[in-house]
């Protein structure tokens, strides 16, 4: 059997908690006009940039509304002239008595009306041309697309009010957001060691977080803490929090699930030996030292979390064991035995 001395080295804990992926922004696709869908112009589940048309709505309606607008805003503007010439006449002959000031206040109460209707015939007309354009609904954001909802020939309604036709839906994938709940042990663990200085609290401080998805053994993201919610959810004792993590290959979906490692500690000196070396004893977790005699021990041991594939040892061991490493099945309390120091020490680390 071999043995190996603990590693000795600073070390950093984390925490794990189960989160879930959200996007960072959602839209529902919904037209602000109605009318009959003329054509789909995406590909169901693509990536879609801002601005990329996504339906075409039947046009004329609209296009026949704006033509009326514009042949009631050129009346307006002739009853706009007609009454500007009939002031203007009206201002020469006051002078020579010819008409009252009764009549000269009558037409240019009559431009003014005139001038109020021109302005209200340009702005149907704008209102028409509005129309014209919702009839191409075009993507609000970059994302990814769900599927289309109404076909070609379908009759959708059109609102401002959230009550119009959905057509479908874009979600942003880079970056994205994980929730994942605290709880209320760990946020005052934390908020201790904020008080003490010793971590950054992160509702000021954007920290560190790792992410490992379904059927991974390590890491694969990265973020950053970026919203802690303002109290506690009294059914569950646990804290909302958020972490924003980049997603620029885009394997992550909103819905899915993954493990957010968050740092849990100021660094500190720890021993640290390889995983495997730890045996279960009933309830125990114990590892076998030999003595200085060469007889083997088993010691009681407090474990901590995994550090780079090796087991923190926070209470049990001292600095100068010897612990068996490898054949711990040979192992007996009592026995002698001939160990074999290992080349390196624990787990190849120093």
């Amino acid at each position: 059997m071999t043995v190996a001395q603990p590693v000795k080295r600073t070390v950093t804990d984390w925490d794990e908690f189960t989160g879930r992926f959200e996007a960072v922004e959602e839209v529902q696709v919904r037209p602000r006009v109605g009318g009959f869908v003329n054509s789909v112009e995406f590909q169901d589940g693509a990536i879609v940039r801002q601005g990329d048309l996504l339906y075409v709505i039947d046009p004329r309606p609209f296009e026949a509304v704006a033509t009326q607008a514009e042949g009631q805003l050129s009346d307006a503007r002739a009853k706009v002239e007609l009454a500007k010439r009939e002031l203007d006449r009206g201002l020469s002959l006051v002078q020579t008595s010819a008409v009252s000031e009764q009549v000269v206040d009558q037409r240019r109460q009559a431009l003014q009306a005139a001038h109020a209707a021109e302005v209200q015939a340009e702005g149907a007309l704008k209102a028409a041309r509005l129309n014209i354009e919702f009839t191409h609904v075009a993507a609000p954001l970059t994302g990814r697309v769900s599927r289309h909802l109404v076909s070609p020939g379908n009759l959708v309604q059109g609102s401002d009010n959230g009550s119009s036709t959905l057509l479908t839906s874009i979600v942003t994938l880079d970056p994205i957001y994980v929730y994942f709940d605290m709880d209320e042990a760990t946020f005052i663990k934390y908020s201790k060691l904020w008080f003490e200085g010793r971590r950054p609290s992160s509702r000021d401080t954007a920290n560190p977080v790792q992410v490992t998805l379904a059927g991974e053994t390590k890491p694969s993201h990265e973020g950053t803490i970026n919203f802690l919610d303002n109290r506690l959810d009294v059914s569950t004792g646990t804290l909302r929090s958020r972490a924003v993590v980049k997603n620029t290959d885009l394997s992550i979906l909103p819905g899915q699930f993954g493990r957010v490692r968050l740092i849990g500690s100021a660094p500190y000196e720890a021993l640290l030996i390889p995983d495997a070396a730890v045996a279960t004893d009933q309830s125990r977790k114990i590892v076998f030292v030999v003595k200085p005699d060469d007889t083997v021990e088993a010691r009681p041991v407090v474990l901590g979390p995994l550090d780079d594939g090796l087991r923190v040892i926070r209470e049990g061991l001292k600095a100068e064991d010897r612990v068996i490493v490898n054949g711990i099945q040979r192992a007996r309390v009592g026995a002698k035995v001939a160990p074999q120091t290992a080349q390196a020490p624990a787990g190849g680390k120093s």
